[in-house]
């Protein structure tokens, strides 16, 4: 089973792409990011550090990697860049860039360079720009379609720390509390005493990923860039348009985060809105009690869910030959309840455990089993995404990291508490992560956001990822920006098809006409399925 390009990385199911943004204004770029001035060439400014020693670079372009086959018929090249590891010291090491590119088709009307980003953190985009060129229609055709992998993912210069993302056996949510905490912990240390990672993790930043993408632009001599990004990518485009105003083209940021909330906050932000979305869930699958047998009234259903939780919560679920964890539930159910179209899987999965739970001999459904199977056996890639997701996590801003509480009791206070009105994904919504132990402490602030840049936000209103309010926020600080908002339960909007999704046609004309014209739309949009 394919996983959907907006969850291009298991980081997406395991961290839930978010990132927040604490602290001050940009390290380097714009300090004021309060409009969009033409510059006079592709290089960066002069108040900039000294990146000659990159500019001149000559890239090899050549045939891309044999696994990355839409890159193959697409016709592209790939090569590698070489950026500094440390911006404030760009004499010191440097690291490499894996870059794709698929030509214009239309020379004479070439607009420049699109980038993307698919989200994770942790979400490799060699290929990703490809996979949008069918959403982009012509408007791909007026320019340089770019992917690449970002700094510390992929093919760029990757970190792996070894890490197992295997449950051990608990038997209460106390237990499996504490087991959270211990894992945690191991992370951070196994994280930073692997390979050379102790000189790598503090330079893991979206920062760091917005100059990485400046200066792909400047070595590509290009004066602006164009940008689509879903989910930890909207964030990123966000974040590129606050460092530098003067590059930015036509940027397209697809689910947002709240700018104003920590990164913990953005998780526990989220917890609310995966009830309401399993509560959407329950009301459909009572309507087809016939098929999924789990009640004939959503409250019977929901509480089915409950049930269920709660006896995996007292111990590990034996399915076949596989064993469901309690964190594990929690994070499949809540990748499942994202999406309207994943109803029936979710119906199907659910139904499937319970008949385990009741002692049925049965093996996993397909979909079911394929997650299993990448907890149970996590392969390097899955390390990779894993790891480089949480150094950007833990990179981003403040201390602890992203805004992360240092008491672990705090977490534990946090999900009881949210246990009386979200039974089913408190635990997920509060999880600790590596952050509050990891062993390298950030660099620099986070972005703060709040420009007049132009460009175009989409936003599902009922998005239980990153949920709607969140980015009516982040519009506000945008002052620039309108906004297409989608009556769906979905995390991304734009180029649904691809995944074959029901498309939005609204949203995805309105983004296509805004990469032809650069003409933003005159008002803000609401469209329908």
């Amino acid at each position: 089973m394919t996983i959907p390009r907006t969850a291009t990385a298991v980081t997406t199911l395991a961290m839930s792409a978010l990132v927040g943004w604490t602290g001050a204004a940009p390290a380097w770029g714009s300090a004021a990011a309060s409009g969009s001035a033409p510059v006079s060439d592709a290089a960066p400014r002069s108040s900039s550090p000294d990146l000659s020693r990159y500019l001149g670079q000559r890239l090899d372009w050549g045939p891309c990697p044999a696994d990355a086959t839409e890159l193959t018929e697409a016709g592209a090249q790939c090569a590698q860049v070489t950026v500094p590891l440390d911006y404030s010291a760009p004499d010191g090491r440097s690291i490499k860039l894996a870059i794709s590119r698929i030509k214009a088709k239309d020379g004479a009307r070439r607009r420049g360079i699109l980038l993307s980003n698919p989200g994770g953190p942790g979400g490799p985009g060699l290929s990703y720009t490809a996979q949008l060129r069918p959403a982009m229609k012509d408007a791909a055709d007026g320019y340089d379609l770019i992917g690449f992998d970002p700094r510390f993912v992929g093919r760029s210069t990757p970190i792996y720390c070894g890490l197992s993302l295997q449950g051990k056996p608990t038997h209460s949510r106390r237990e499996a509390f504490e087991a959270s905490v211990q894992n945690a912990r191991e992370t951070a240390r196994l994280c930073y005493e692997h390979g050379d990672n102790a000189a790598l993790l503090p330079h893991a930043s979206s920062r760091n990923v917005a100059r990485d993408m400046d200066l792909i632009r400047a070595v590509l001599g290009e004066r602006k860039l164009s940008f689509y990004g879903v989910s930890y990518g909207a964030d990123l485009g966000a974040t590129y348009a606050q460092m530098f105003p003067g590059h930015a083209d036509r940027i397209v940021i697809d689910s947002v985060t709240d700018p104003t909330l920590t990164q913990y906050e953005n998780f526990q932000a989220a917890g609310a809105a995966q009830e309401s979305g399993l509560n959407e869930w329950a009301a459909w699958t009572a309507q087809r009690s016939n098929e999924y047998r789990l009640g004939r009234t959503p409250q019977q259903v929901r509480a089915v869910v409950e049930r269920l939780s709660a006896r995996v919560d007292a111990g590990p679920l034996p399915i076949g030959d596989y064993t469901v964890h309690a964190n594990v539930l929690g994070l499949i159910l809540r990748q499942m309840v994202g999406t309207e179209e994943s109803n029936p899987t979710l119906a199907k999965t659910v139904r499937n455990l319970v008949d385990a739970a009741d002692g049925k001999q049965v093996q996993p459904v397909p979909e079911l089993r394929m997650w299993l199977e990448l907890f149970r056996n996590p392969s390097p890639e899955l390390d990779n995404q894993f790891s480089s997701g949480n150094a950007i996590f833990c990179g981003d801003g403040g201390w602890p990291a992203g805004g992360w509480p240092a008491d672990p009791e705090q977490y534990w206070q946090n999900i009881e508490r949210a246990r009386r009105t979200q039974p089913v994904f408190a635990a997920t919504a509060n999880a600790i992560f590596p952050c509050p132990f990891w062993k390298t402490q950030p660099r620099e602030s986070g972005v703060e956001i709040g420009n007049r840049v132009p460009l175009l936000l989409l936003q599902a209103t009922r998005d239980n990822n990153v949920p709607y309010a969140g980015a009516v926020v982040m519009h506000r600080k945008l002052k620039g920006s309108r906004m297409i908002s989608a009556d769906i339960r979905s995390h991304g909007v734009y180029g649904r098809e691809v995944d074959g999704l029901t498309p939005i046609s609204c949203a995805d004309r309105a983004v296509n006409a805004y990469l032809r014209t650069g003409t933003l739309p005159a008002a803000d949009i609401n469209c329908a399925p």
